[in-house]
C-alpha cells in the first residue's frame, strides 16, 4: 500500500474552498503554471475536469500528462487525491 503526503492529507482533510491548483497532490510549481496557462487556476477548476471525466482516474490522469506534462507518478498522485476529496465531501 503507498503512503500519502502530508499535502495529500490535508487537501483531502477539508472542504476545497478557494484553493490554488497548486494545493493538488503532485501539482508543484512548474506543473501549476503550465495547468494556470490553460484557465486551470484552482483546484475546483481541476476538479470539474476529473467530474467531467466521470472521476475515472485512468483518462484523468492521461489527460493531466498531456496537459501539464506530469509524469505518472504525479498524475496518479493528483488524481488520487480527487478521489479521495469525492469521497469524502460529494
Amino acid at each position: 500500500m503507498s503512503t500519502t503526503s502530508q499535502k495529500h492529507r490535508d487537501f483531502v482533510g477539508e472542504p476545497m474552498g478557494d484553493k490554488a491548483v497548486t494545493a493538488l497532490s503532485g501539482i508543484g510549481e512548474i506543473l501549476g503554471r503550465k495547468l494556470e496557462e490553460q484557465g486551470f487556476d484552482k483546484a475546483y477548476v481541476v476538479l470539474g475536469q476529473f467530474l467531467l471525466l466521470k472521476k475515472d482516474s485512468e483518462m484523468f490522469t492521461e489527460w493531466l500528462k498531456d496537459a501539464s506534462g506530469a509524469n505518472s507518478r504525479q498524475a496518479a498522485s493528483c488524481a488520487q487525491c480527487l478521489k479521495e476529496w469525492c469521497d469524502a465531501f460529494l
